[in-house]
């Protein structure tokens, strides 16, 4: 006859993992595992990608491609800290696995320098070995589970942007129409969204009274079964879950709490591209707003950033040691066509395409006036050209500076004027200041 040894049997139970271990969490390691080395470099590649794209757009294109990339960064960042926060409570309950399977017997508070009232407070405190390993088990699941949610949530909200801002772009090229985007979309979306919130506020106020068979319960029923196709509403299950378990109150503010502060902190990672001084104490900097006395790396091609720098004019070096000085200006798609409309009208009417284009680049030479140590260069001449590493539409001009003395010189470039009404503080700058040597 064999006797079971009680202490044998606590210390196999103890070798093994808990009964009611997460039987999903081999697959959240590994998920979390390869996903967070690209989540963590994801971010970056959004931004390299968005300063990329704003030289090359308008104000209105800009901002909505700035709302796409806040949602877009937003979900890459929610996913980046949910896998770095579940493999550290993962961590931590395979640390209390092991522990529990070294130490099957627990704490030995006889062993604890404290008197009694706290060992009390402590063990009263202290859950059991199994329960506080299903706890970490349990946190680790259901932030896996909430962050996969809410990035799951941010990327479709994501593509409905894309594929709205894409349709009324498209319509707007189409029929030339000069209406600016956010005006045109805001009303779209509030009139699509208006029969869903009719139909959810007339279901909680009069959905108990209404006939199982009647018709207005098959119009709200229709109604919100469509919505819920297209992805509006609670749909996803994770969030029916946990809402019905802490409180639809709590969750939503949950869920606000967690995606505001990082949609606002990936809309300001743009903010020191326009200014290095907004991110920084540089109040006591002497920053001169005309330009003068400061030397911009943008301002030349062998030292400026081509995804971080603006599209400003440049030369190729704060050196020139040849005799003729390269300018090029690139285009600006926002500022130049604007005035490129206002000033020059009757050349893009122009139906011959070789006659529009010289009188196109005729008035744009005009909007680009350049002067050299305060004098107008004689003889200049735009040619339409490229920059060569950007890879963006661009004005070149050749300068003579061989007759230039040594020492230091100032080119003076003029930006396209800003539509009338515009606030100043919208377009600060009215002329590129490029000091150089010889």
């Amino acid at each position: 006859m064999t006797v079971n040894d009680p202490s044998t049997e606590s210390v196999q139970e103890a070798d093994a993992l808990p009964r009611h271990t997460t039987p999903t969490w081999e697959v959240e390691l590994l998920i979390s595992g390869v996903a967070v080395f690209a989540m963590l470099q994801l971010p970056g590649w959004l931004d390299d990608r968005m300063y990329a794209l704003i030289p090359r757009f308008n104000e209105a294109t800009v901002a909505a491609l700035i709302t796409v990339f806040v949602y877009l960064k937003s979900a890459a960042l929610i996913l980046a800290i949910t896998f770095t926060l579940h493999l550290i409570l993962r961590a931590q309950w395979i640390a209390l696995v092991g522990l529990h399977s070294v130490f099957p017997e627990g704490v030995h508070w006889e062993r604890l320098r404290m008197g009694p009232v706290r060992r009390a407070l402590e063990q009263q405190r202290l859950a059991p070995a199994g329960i506080g390993i299903e706890r970490a088990d349990n946190r680790a699941t259901v932030v896996f589970a909430l962050g996969v949610m809410l990035g799951i949530l941010l990327l479709v909200i994501c593509l409905v942007a894309s594929v709205v801002f894409g349709v009324t772009g498209t319509l707007q090229r189409a029929f030339d129409l000069r209406v600016d985007l956010f005006d045109f979309v805001l009303p779209v979306f509030a009139a699509v969204m208006l029969p869903f919130l009719v139909a959810h506020l007339i279901d909680r106020r009069f959905g108990s009274r209404l006939a199982p068979t009647g018709r207005l319960r098959r119009v709200l029923g229709a109604t919100l079964r469509f919505y819920a196709r297209i992805g509006v509403g609670r749909t996803q299950y994770v969030w029916l879950l946990v809402s019905s378990r802490i409180g639809e109150v709590r969750f939503v503010l949950l869920v606000w709490l967690i995606v505001a502060p990082t949609a606002i902190f990936g809309a300001l990672t743009l903010l020191p591209s326009g200014s290095p001084y907004r991110l920084g104490e540089y109040a006591a900097f002497p920053y001169l707003a005309n330009g003068s006395h400061a030397i911009n790396a943008a301002y030349y091609d062998d030292q400026r950033d081509l995804i971080r720098d603006p599209a400003v004019p440049y030369i190729q070096s704060a050196v020139i040691d040849s005799p003729y000085l390269r300018l090029v200006v690139p285009y600006q798609p926002g500022r130049d066509a604007a005035a490129l409309r206002r000033q020059c009208a009757a050349g893009l009417d122009m139906t011959e395409a070789q006659a529009r284009a010289e009188h196109t680049l005729d008035c744009l030479g005009k909007l680009h006036a350049v002067t050299l140590d305060g004098k107008p260069v004689a003889g200049l001449r735009y040619e339409t050209g490229s920059d060569a590493r950007a890879r963006r539409p661009a004005l070149v001009a050749m300068i003579d500076v061989r007759p230039l003395a040594p020492g230091r010189h100032e080119l003076r470039v003029a930006n396209a004027p800003p539509a009338p009404g515009r606030k100043p503080e919208r377009d600060p700058i009215d002329e590129y200041v490029i000091p150089f040597w010889r």
